[in-house]
This record gives structure tokens, C-alpha cells and sequence, in this order.
């Protein structure tokens, strides 16, 4: 018998990754495969994938690289970063995450592989988690209601300037905008207000603002320079004018401030970094947005209340806005879905950790160094302008700004250039003695003695004066005094983290969401402090390995997508989405073509889609699908040609949002194009067609990918998130630009960018590692396989589901793409069963529901992912096949129709001990699948009470002893 002889490149496991990421092993492939009647995994593109959109040539990425390889090439990179230590601020200081929760939240997959909780009764863990985020947010701006965060400081900003344009009387267009404000925030603010036709002016605030008319004022608190000024008579201008006031103020700051809610503002924002989240070259950072109760119902984001359970038992859920972009679509209040859930929990943790007395340790630490390196550099002869203050402050040095930025560098130092006769200088949690020693010696002369750090600190008084020190109490609920040792905080945060479902658990079918692996590999770069402690604004020479990074992956990017250029900025889908509209606005301005305003978008779509297009200044029309989920041709051409003079763009998702390839994509195309717009695509489903299909060439004009999708970055439980936006050549110039990075799009026009998009110049720049690395680890042949297997399971679960359910759209052949929709709407006639129904009890077999009522209501759309095996996909179609057949119990009498499995879903462990008064047994509500008997999920709480959740919206931490839950009205 002759032996195979095994390759060289087999034996050095070069692909091995490939193995480790795709779920089903090469029998379960072959027996996949074999039930859809395929030979070989190729069969999926000659029966399932329209020919012409078939890639032509081969992909220019690198093979394979292993596990260890990517390693050493991380390392690499992270040496040619320099972390020096930061003094810049502007919004960004170093941190210090405490190591428990480094180790059991950031680093746990338990906590970084949920998805964003519209679950509610297996999201309960991260849900109180957000719970105690919103809860300090309160506390430390003393507003009343605050959401669960946004994605940084700069966009809640925008989020801020359009709630007050929806909400304000004045019928002034224009925003006043504090003239001391961080510079990325003024720039977002622009790009924002010019796309909805609003004006801005940017001035003195406190030099009286009677000769001015506006309908929102933006300022902030603490100044970007790091004067803090009381704030009475902006609010009392603001109000005679009927104009809102949004304050973005420092969070450390304001446990030694006066809050802004006593100042009588509208709105807070700004982010929540420096609570434990590091700088990570810009992001991710969980922004916040707090306001008045009044005002609630026109927040961005999610916000988290509390309702109560069939039990009667104290319940979290996302509240109003939960779903507001599928329902309100063009006329919702934001284009935001999801935000920064994971970096919301770490900021919320770390406040419990410290309680409010740890957090006066560390803010009048932070503050007292201040005082004493500002005393100190009096001492020395320099000028100090900035007077009142709390950890930034401005230094003058006529002339020699530019001269003592380089002197500091040399030191590895970085500081803030205001002009070439001002620094600023921002404090930290992470400043020592040493740190203002050191500052010292660097302005002055090596014969000269720096001053005395102990005598300084006796003879300093307080530079704030008491009418804007903080008197009111804070973190005063008991979750931020329970947990202070380790010991306790590690058991609280485990305590949460089992609540839930997250990957770590089993497989989260999500339709649209691709909840596939998020490989240890991957995540291991985000703990390197060379990429995690690296401010955004440092000079570029010291952050070679990232740009290094984003060059790689860009380059990654536009050979799958055959694009001639992208923008890493957007820090979201949503804000991809929005970025991208604007490139294609900004290309009908500079053509002469303004008039262009009208963006069709198909009936099918994402919610954000509309949202999007109307944020972005266009209007939007819906073109008709027909009964295969595909767009109607026959109205996409009728309202192309209605609309020819007008027309801007098209809108659209591949494969269809109803999971089907429309063997029409590049004659719709072609149809836009005819008549002078742009085609837009939305790249949720981009799974579906890496390796396989290059949008760019088969005629998209501009898109965005999901990089939390489909490039393996976590969902975090809701965020964060990466939306990059790739282009075609003609749209390259108008990419974002950033104020405080010289062309950061090289190729920019003469008649300028979009304008800048998020926060950081290069969005959640820390995380965008875990997508070059799943790349580089999958290369071209590894990322097509991915494809064909995520395609291959959504078609074995269609064809397992297909005898049981109906699936609802499918190409002529009964394919689907790399998800399915099956249809629940019958059961509700023949069984009063609803869709909803189906996902709690899914939840008795240890699943997360797949996504419910959309983009059909009362239907489930299931996406696998390759990531899941057989065993697991099988799992989960057995325990619909079974549900259907509790349902067949129903229809038939067997069941009633009140009192039953489906209606009482999902089963707590409370009934366990409770007089068993059911009319079926407990094996089939708790144990319906005797695998269960392994490893049961046991949920925490009975079924969300909705309704009661709306009518009394409760947003805060909840006292058991105050909170009545035994009222209904």
C-alpha cells in the first residue's frame, strides 16, 4: 500500500487558521453537500450565484499567514509605534482599566460576542450592566434620563444639534458653537449641520449673546483650552431665544464640578473614555447623551428601562427607541442602530469598582497635580492664561511653541500646539510626581532647582471657585457600593455575563448580522499597550505600525471589493452609510448637478437606509419588490425615468435584505447609471460575497462594509462597530478629511471632502487589528471557502426547515444566499401563536432567536455564518422542527390554545419550585431536547412585560424598595 505523501506547506499547518474559523469539517461538508443534491462545494456558485457578477480575475492578497505568523507580524507593527506620554487631551487621556476587568469583560468572550439586546430575556446580564452605565451618567451630569451611549464625543454632539433643531421653537437655522470646543467636535458638527441646511457660527459664548440668533448653542465644559465658566448666562440667553443648550463636558471632571443640569442645560454629552477605556489611537470610546425627561422620546440610540416579567419580578429591556429605524424608517430621529455597549460596560464597571469615593481620589488627584504644575511653572517665570480650571490649562512661550513641542518630544512627551505662541498641557489619572518633575526641568534650565513638590502642595489654594464646585452627591445607588475588592467585582460581573447568551454559549442565528467567530488570534492585539495607550492626535512618526495597519488593510479592502480607495473613519454602519451618501452629494455639487437629490431605495431595506439618506439631505422614494423579495424592475425603471432630472442614488443591499442574489444587480445598475445617479451599496451582507464577487466592478459606485460583520470584529453586545466606506476613483477625492491630520485623504479636491465624520481621524482605529488579522489569516482561498460554507448552511438549514416551515423568498431553484427567512405568519389564525412566541421558546432549547419580524414582520431570518458545524446547525433546526410541532399540538386541540409551551416561553428555574399547575409536563418545558441535560441555559426571567415597560418608562437603577411593579396603570 502506497503512503500519501504529505506536502511541505500541510506539514507547516500555513492554513490552518482556515480549519479553526469554518465550522463543518470536511465529512460534514461532503454530507451538507450531499443533501442538496452538490457534489463539491464549487456547485454553490454554478447553481446558487448569478455568472455575472462573478469575479474575473484572482485576488492579489497574500496566502494564508498562520496564527503564530500573524503574531509575529502584530509585533513588529507595534514596535514602530512610540507611545510617548500623553499630555495632549482633547478629549483623550490615558486610563487605567482595572485588571479584573480587563481579564473577565474586555478579554471575555462572554461579555465581547453578544449581540445587541433585543432579546431582552437573555440579554439581562449586559442590559443591568447598561443600567448602571445610564445610572452614572445621571448622576454625574444631574440630568435625568441618559441613553445607553453613542459613538463618540463628536457625534452625540450632531446628535445633539439635530434633537434641538426637531424639538426647538426658534425658527433661526443657525448653531452657535463655542469657539473653546474641541476642534474634531466643531468639524463634525459642520459636516452635519451643512448636510441638513443648517449655518454655523462659532464665537465667544461669554461675550454676551444678545446680538445673536440661534436656535441650539454648543459649548464646552471644561474648555478645550480648560477654562470652566459658569454657564447661567449662556442658558438664560438660549432660553429667551427658545433655543437649546448642549453642553459636552468632561466626565472626570464633573465629580468636582457643579453638574450641568444645575446650570438648567438641555442636553450632556461627551464620552466616557478616561473610565477605563484606553486611547486606542482614537476609539472605540462609549459616548454619552443625557437630557431632560421631557425630552426622551427624541433621544438618539437605545435607552434601557425597566419593566417586569410574567412573574411580576423586575425585568431590563430596551425601551422607545428600540427599533425605531425599521418602523419610522425616513422619519426617525437618527440613523444610529447601535452603539458602544462593550466600552459603555467597561466605563459603567469601572465607576462600581471605584464607587464615588474612588473617583474623588482620582479626579481631585488629577486636579491637584494641576494646580501644582501650574504653580510650579509660575514659580519658573512662565505666564499661565487659563485661570479657573481642573486638569488642562494653557502656557505661553511667545514665539517658542513649536521649538518646546520638539524639546518635549525629545523627552517623549507630547503636548498641545495652540499657536505658535501657546501650549496646553492636560493632566491625567495616570500622572505621577515624576510626570510634573519632568515637565519642570523641561522648561527650564538644567542650574536652575525645579520647584518643591510638597511645598507647593501646602501653600496652593483652589483655583475653582465654590459657586462652580460640585456640591450634590453621586453613585449613591447600591450597585456602586457593593463591589470595591476584587473578589466581589469579578463574582459581579460573572454574575451578569451567565444571564446571557453570547457565542460562548451557542450559535446566534441573527439574520443581517453574521455573528460569526471572533478568533483569540484576532482579539490579542487590542491588549497591546503600543496600539491600546496611543493618543489620536500624536504626530505620525510615532504611530508608524498603525499606519502601517491601515494601509494594509485598505489595500486588503479594495482588492476583495475592487474599489479604488477607502475611508477607515466611519465608526458604525450607520455612519458608513452616511459618509458614503455624502461623497455622492458632494459629487453631483461639484459636477453642477445639485439639483440631484433624490435617493430611491428599495422597500426591502435595512431602516437605516432611509434614515441615512434623509440625515445626508436627500429624499427618499421606495421602489416595490415583487414576490420573489427581488426589486421590481418595471418600478425601479418607471421612477428612474419619472425622477431623471432629480435623481442621486440608488440605495441597495447584495444579496437582497430578503437573502436572495437578484439576478438583475447589474442591469439595475446599469439602469442608474442611464440616468446620472449612483449606485449605493449597503454592505451588510457582504458575507455573502467575499472572494467571490467584487462590487466595484460589476457597478457600485460607493459602499460600506460592516467590519463587525464581515471581517470578524465582535458585536460587543451592541458595539462597537466599523463601517468603512470604499470608492470608486471618481468619488476618491471627496473622502473624509479630519482637522487634526493633514490630508488624511491624499487625492482630496480642490473644491474639498465631505468633511470630517467621527471623532478620530480614523474611526475605532484599535480594533480595526482584528479585522487585517482575520484576513491575513484566512487569505483569498480561506476567504472564499468562508463564503461557500456560510452560503452552503443557510441552504442546508432552508432545505431542513422547508418540510416544517415556508420559506419565504428563494431564487427559481428553492436557494436562498447565506440566510433564509421562514414565514410564521400563518400560525397565528390557525394557533394564536405568534413569531415572538417562537423566539422566547427557543430560548427553553438555549437559543438566541433568529431576527424577528424583519425584513418581513411576522417571519424569522436566519443567517448561520460558516462558522457553525453541522452538530450545532443541526441542533438548531431540530428544536424549530420541534417547536413547529408544539404548534401542529395546538392546531389539532392536543394543546390549549391559552395555556401552553409556546405562550409561556420562556421557563425559569423559579417554576422549578413552584406548584407545578401547567398542562404539560416539566421535561417538556425545560428539557424539550434531552441534549439539554448536558448543558441547560437557564433564563434569568419569564417573559418581558412590553407593554408595561412603555407605559411606565423607567430608565434609571431601580431600588427594590421603591420600585412598584404591582400597579398596571
Amino acid at each position: 500500500m502506497t503512503k500519501t505523501k504529505i506536502s511541505l506547506s500541510e506539514l507547516e499547518m500555513r492554513g490552518n487558521f482556515i480549519r479553526r474559523h469554518i465550522g463543518a469539517n470536511q465529512k460534514q461538508t461532503n454530507a451538507m453537500l450531499k443533501t442538496l443534491g452538490f457534489n463539491k462545494l464549487d456547485d454553490i456558485i454554478e447553481n446558487i450565484i448569478p455568472k455575472d457578477i462573478l469575479t474575473e480575475s484572482s485576488l492579489k492578497l497574500a496566502e494564508t499567514v498562520s496564527e503564530s505568523a500573524v503574531g509575529e507580524q502584530l509585533d513588529k507593527m507595534r514596535s514602530r509605534n512610540k507611545v510617548f506620554t500623553s499630555l495632549i487631551g482633547l478629549g483623550y487621556y490615558p486610563t487605567i482599566m482595572p485588571e479584573v476587568i480587563k481579564r473577565n469583560v474586555l478579554e471575555n468572550p462572554g461579555w465581547y460576542t453578544a449581540y445587541t439586546p433585543y432579546q431582552a430575556e437573555l440579554s439581562q446580564g449586559r442590559l443591568e450592566a447598561l443600567m448602571n452605565f445610564q445610572q452614572m451618567i445621571i448622576d454625574l451630569t444631574g440630568m435625568e434620563i441618559a441613553n445607553a451611549s453613542l459613538l463618540d464625543e463628536a457625534t452625540a454632539a450632531a446628535e445633539a444639534i439635530a434633537m434641538s433643531r426637531r424639538l426647538s421653537k426658534s425658527k433661526s437655522s443657525i448653531v452657535f458653537i463655542d469657539q473653546d470646543c474641541h476642534r474634531q467636535t466643531i468639524a463634525v458638527v459642520k459636516t452635519r449641520a451643512q448636510s441638513l441646511g443648517l449655518k454655523i457660527h462659532i464665537g465667544n459664548p461669554y461675550q454676551g449673546l444678545s446680538d445673536q440668533s440661534f436656535f441650539a448653542i454648543l459649548v464646552q465644559y471644561p474648555g478645550t483650552r480648560g477654562e470652566v465658566q459658569d454657564l447661567r448666562a449662556i442658558v438664560k440667553s438660549a432660553q429667551q431665544q427658545h433655543a437649546l443648550v448642549t453642553v459636552a463636558a468632561d466626565l472626570l471632571s464633573l465629580v468636582i464640578l457643579k453638574a450641568p443640569a444645575e446650570f438648567d442645560v438641555d442636553i450632556v454629552i461627551g464620552s466616557s473614555q478616561r473610565f477605563g477605556v484606553p486611547m486606542g489611537y482614537g476609539g472605540p470610546h462609549a459616548a454619552f447623551f443625557a437630557t431632560r425627561d421631557s425630552l426622551k422620546r427624541s433621544v438618539p440610540g437605545r435607552i434601557i428601562g425597566v419593566s417586569k416579567d410574567n412573574r411580576g419580578q423586575i425585568a431590563y429591556r430596551m425601551t422607545l427607541q428600540t427599533r425605531e429605524q425599521h418602523i419610522r424608517r425616513d422619519k426617525a430621529t437618527s440613523n444610529i442602530c447601535t452603539s458602544q455597549v462593550l466600552l459603555a460596560v467597561i466605563a459603567g464597571f469601572y465607576a462600581i469598582y471605584h464607587g464615588s469615593q474612588g473617583l474623588k481620589l482620582i479626579a481631585h488627584r488629577v486636579h491637584r497635580y494641576t494646580l501644582i504644575l501650574v504653580n510650579g511653572l509660575k514659580q519658573l517665570g512662565y505666564d499661565i492664561p487659563t485661570q479657573v480650571y481642573f486638569d488642562t490649562f494653557t502656557i505661553n512661550v511667545p514665539s517658542r511653541a513649536k521649538r518646546w513641542l520638539s524639546h518635549a518630544q525629545e523627552e517623549k512627551i507630547n503636548l498641545r500646539l495652540i499657536d505658535q505662541n501657546t501650549l496646553a498641557i492636560s493632566l491625567d489619572e495616570t500622572t505621577t510626581r515624576q510626570t510634573l518633575r519632568t515637565l519642570w526641568r523641561l522648561f527650564t534650565c538644567s542650574t536652575i532647582d525645579v520647584p518643591d513638590i510638597a511645598i507647593l502642595d501646602r501653600q496652593i489654594s483652589e483655583c475653582i471657585p465654590d459657586s462652580l464646585l460640585r456640591t450634590t452627591t453621586f453613585l449613591q445607588h447600591s450597585v456602586f457600593e457593593k463591589y470595591h475588592s476584587e473578589t466581589e467585582m469579578m463574582r459581579y460581573m460573572r454574575y451578569l455575563a451567565r444571564k446571557d447568551i453570547a457565542l460562548d454559549r451557542g450559535m446566534i442565528p441573527l439574520g443581517s448580522c453574521t455573528m460569526k467567530l471572533n478568533a483569540a488570534t484576532e482579539m490579542q492585539a487590542i491588549s497591546y499597550p503600543e496600539f491600546s495607550n496611543m493618543h489620536p492626535f500624536v504626530p505620525l512618526y510615532q504611530a508608524l505600525g498603525y499606519q502601517q495597519m491601515f494601509d494594509e488593510l485598505e489595500q486588503m479592502l479594495c482588492d476583495l471589493t475592487g474599489f479604488y480607495a477607502f475611508s477607515l473613519q466611519p465608526n458604525a454602519g450607520s455612519q458608513g452609510e452616511y459618509a458614503g451618501l455624502l461623497t455622492i452629494a458632494k459629487y453631483h455639487a461639484v459636477r453642477g448637478e445639485k439639483q440631484r437629490k433624490l435617493c430611491l431605495i428599495p422597500a426591502s431595506a435595512h431602516g437605516t437606509n432611509p434614515a441615512s439618506a434623509v440625515m445626508a439631505g436627500f429624499e427618499v422614494v421606495v421602489v416595490a419588490c415583487d414576490q420573489q423579495g427581488n426589486i421590481s424592475l418595471q418600478d425601479l425603471k418607471d421612477k428612474v425615468i419619472k425622477y431623471q432630472h432629480t435623481l442621486a442614488a440608488l440605495m441597495i443591499t447584495y444579496p437582497s435584505t430578503h437573502g436572495v442574489y437578484e439576478s438583475a444587480f447589474r442591469q439595475i445598475c446599469d439602469m442608474i447609471h442611464q440616468y446620472g445617479g449612483q449606485v449605493y451599496l449597503d454592505g451588510a451582507n457582504f458575507n455573502a460575497l467575499v472572494g467571490l464577487c467584487r462590487p466595484g466592478k460589476i457597478g457600485v459606485d460607493v459602499a460600506h462594509l460592516n467590519l463587525h460583520k464581515t471581517f470578524a470584529i465582535p458585536h460587543g453586545g451592541g458595539g462597537p462597530g466599523a463601517g468603512p466606506i470604499g470608492v470608486l476613483k471618481h468619488l476618491a477625492p471627496f473622502l473624509p478629511d479630519h482637522p487634526m491630520v493633514n490630508q488624511i485623504n491624499p487625492v482630496q479636491s480642490e473644491q474639498g471632502t465631505i468633511g470630517t465624520i467621527a471623532a478620530a481621524p480614523w474611526g475605532s482605529a484599535s480594533i480595526l487589528s482584528i479585522s487585517w488579522a482575520y484576513i491575513a489569516m484566512m487569505g483569498s482561498y480561506g476567504l472564499k471557502q468562508a463564503t461557500l460554507h456560510a452560503i452552503l448552511n443557510a441552504n442546508y438549514i432552508a432545505h431542513r426547515l422547508a418540510l416544517h416551515y415556508s420559506i419565504l423568498f428563494a431564487d427559481k431553484n428553492n436557494h436562498v444566499a447565506h440566510e433564509c427567512i421562514i414565514d410564521c405568519r400563518s400560525f397565528k389564525k390557525s394557533a394564536d401563536i405568534t413569531v415572538d412566541d417562537i423566539a422566547k421558546r427557543l430560548i427553553d432549547y438555549g437559543f438566541h432567536a433568529p431576527t424577528v419580524s424583519f425584513p418581513v414582520a411576522d417571519t424569522l431570518m436566519i443567517e448561520p455564518t460558516e462558522s457553525e458545524n453541522q452538530v450545532e446547525i443541526d441542533r438548531f433546526c431540530d428544536a424549530l422542527i420541534s417547536i413547529r410541532e408544539e404548534i401542529k399540538e395546538i392546531e389539532t386541540g392536543k394543546a390549549d390554545k391559552k395555556i401552553n409551551v409556546l405562550k409561556n416561553a420562556p421557563h425559569t428555574h423559579f417554576l422549578l419550585i413552584e406548584t407545578w399547575q401547567m398542562p404539560y409536563s416539566k421535561e417538556q418545558a425545560f428539557f424539550p431536547d434531552s441534549r439539554l441535560h448536558q448543558d441547560k441555559y437557564w433564563p434569568p426571567i419569564g417573559r418581558i412585560d412590553n407593554v408595561y415597560g412603555d407605559r411606565h418608562v423607567f430608565c434609571s437603577c431601580p431600588d427594590i424598595q421603591i420600585f412598584d411593579l404591582s400597579s398596571d396603570e
